[in-house]
């Protein structure tokens, strides 16, 4: 029986211009797993990324602490959902910026309010599928690796499909999910393991790699 390693990308620039762009923190992050990964002789029989900058550069951080080449196929679904098109959808306002604690959190209770909107059908936030058809993606690539049963897989997404591919495997309502999403950690490990019946939920959201004193440091959210 193989299995299937989620990982969500390193830390990106959270507030920055261009968010899709990996932070130092977030390569270092990323090498650090690639390194655990070499220590216990992980070895992939398939890699997928979505097709964000962010996804790109953690794998290959990922690559570059296991010192081996990990060529990827390229999944859109598992790209992440567009944060600002899920709030615009349900705030006309203006919308907070991320320079102090109370703006993150209105950031985030508005992020909320815009995916369970999105995720019931309520809102059609601009340049998104529908939310069946963001489903749709994540389960085409989780399908995909399902051909190498017996094998190893390694997908690099974001926090978005990861949640809800855990949350569809464990029958999890829409609020559930949303609360998943928000607590996934930067280059966090998910596990499922695969067989011939589908996927099974082995880990959610663990750091091996940052479960030291100067590890635990290193750990971000955003």
């Amino acid at each position: 029986m193989g299995s299937v390693y989620l990982v969500r990308h390193g830390q990106a620039s959270f507030g920055a211009a261009d968010y899709d762009q990996l932070s130092p923190l977030g390569e270092q992050q990323c090498e650090r797993l690639g390194a655990y990964f070499a220590a216990r002789g992980q070895r992939f029989d398939a890699v997928y990324t979505g097709t964000l900058k962010r996804h790109a550069q953690s794998l290959a951080a990922i690559a570059r602490g296991m010192g081996v080449a990990l060529p990827p196929r390229v999944r859109p679904g598992l790209d992440e959902y567009l944060p600002e098109a899920l709030v615009r959808a349900v705030h006309t306002g203006e919308l907070p910026k991320a320079g102090t604690p109370d703006a993150v959190r209105a950031h985030f209770r508005l992020l909320r309010q815009g995916l369970l909107a999105w995720m019931r059908g309520e809102s059609s936030p601009e340049g998104m599928p529908t939310y069946s058809g963001f489903v749709d993606g994540i389960q085409l690539a989780l399908r995909d690796a399902q051909t190498h049963h017996e094998g190893q897989v390694l997908i690099v997404s974001s926090g978005g499909p990861i949640s809800v591919a855990v949350g569809h495997l464990l029958g999890a309502s829409s609020a559930a999910i949303v609360e998943l999403n928000l607590r996934i950690r930067n280059s966090a490990v998910t596990e499922l393991v695969a067989g011939h019946r589908g996927h099974l939920l082995l880990s959610f959201n663990t750091l091996p790699h940052l479960d030291d004193a100067e590890g635990r440091a290193l750990q971000t959210y955003a």
